[in-house]
């Protein structure tokens, strides 16, 4: 089983074998079958074992006996303790997908999950740096020193040229193809395709595409293949392309501080790597980029979740017309 928290893991401890054997197999499917990432069967697991946890006190002792009543009460104990709508969406969603591997399982009579509601989760225009603050961000390291966090990586000259040449490169893979934090993190030397301009990434799933990305990308790119990874690679690099202090893969966590301190340094607002995501999709839409080639672009599984674009450029094509027409 995946490692929740020590709260979720004393419930799991507390839970009938057979509850417990139920949950540890449900993880094992989302992991191997489906291809869930850790901290997707993380959080599915932590809501499965409180779900079960709340059963067993409606006297449940029993898979079979896990009904819809039991969903719905457990729903109802979470709003009542605050749990935000995203929070009870996530959960119904936990509920449901349980229910159904449960039910082919053979270890539920029927798929009581199905019937189901969940609120429908508020959802909140993303945060978006205008084209003009993108810019002087993925500019920032070609125009002042590394920023001094993570402090872990200063250091002599050469290693600190070439912390700045990671660092230039991973904000303008960023915002060049819109890739999440965990995918650029993840990519190897070998999923770069100079001459097409492309590179090769595995999202949510093991979901494979092909995302291009422009020529001050591969400017940094290329600085960075010939003069910064081979002053930082070691034992414990591999192919990794973006390296870390010490030599291995670049952690997501250093890539969102990377990202924030030059942010702050740079005068921007707060700013994370899942923003600049958010900048490069909204940019896109706004240049006349077509929706579904936006959707291919970010691994987006559903087109809705690319449509949220769509609001950012209305709202902030509405916030122009009030500040700048006079009968606005």
């Amino acid at each position: 089983m995946s490692r929740p928290d020590r709260g979720t893991r004393a419930m799991h401890q507390a839970l009938p074998p057979a509850l417990r054997d139920a949950v540890d197999d449900f993880a094992e499917h989302l992991s191997r079958v489906r291809n869930r990432s850790a901290h997707t069967v993380r959080a599915y697991v932590t809501d499965l074992v409180s779900l079960l946890d709340h059963a067993v006190r409606m006297g449940c002792v029993d898979l079979a006996e896990l009904d819809l009543s039991v969903l719905r009460s457990w729903l109802a104990r979470q709003r009542t303790t605050g749990a935000a709508r995203t929070s009870l969406a996530r959960r119904a969603a936990s509920a449901r997908a349980f229910s159904a591997w449960a039910h082919r399982a053979g270890l539920l009579p029927a798929d009581v999950g199905a019937a189901l509601a969940s609120p429908r989760a508020h959802r909140e225009l993303p945060s978006v740096l205008r084209a003009d603050q993108a810019a002087a961000l993925v500019e920032a390291p070609a125009r002042q020193a590394p920023p001094p966090n993570p402090p872990s990586e200063s250091g002599p000259s050469e290693a600190a040229e070439a912390v700045r040449l990671r660092d230039r490169v991973l904000l303008e893979l960023l915002y060049a193809t819109g890739v999440r934090v965990s995918e650029a993190c993840g990519l190897d030397v070998g999923d770069v395709d100079h001459g097409r301009r492309v590179i090769r990434v595995f999202g949510k799933g093991g979901r494979e595409r092909s995302v291009p990305y422009g020529v001050p990308a591969q400017r940094a790119l290329d600085d960075w293949l010939r003069h910064g990874r081979p002053a930082m690679v070691g034992a414990r690099s591999g192919d990794a392309l973006l390296l870390g202090a010490r030599g291995g893969r670049l952690n997501p966590t250093t890539a969102r501080q990377i990202v924030g301190a030059y942010a702050e340094t740079a005068g921007l607002p707060r700013t994370s790597p899942h923003d600049l995501r958010h900048s490069a999709a909204t940019h896109l839409l706004e240049g006349g980029a077509d929706l579904r080639a936006v959707q291919e672009l970010l691994g987006h599984s559903s087109l809705a979740s690319t449509q949220i674009y769509t609001h950012v450029s209305v709202e902030r094509l509405r916030a122009a017309y009030r500040q700048a027409h006079p009968r606005a």
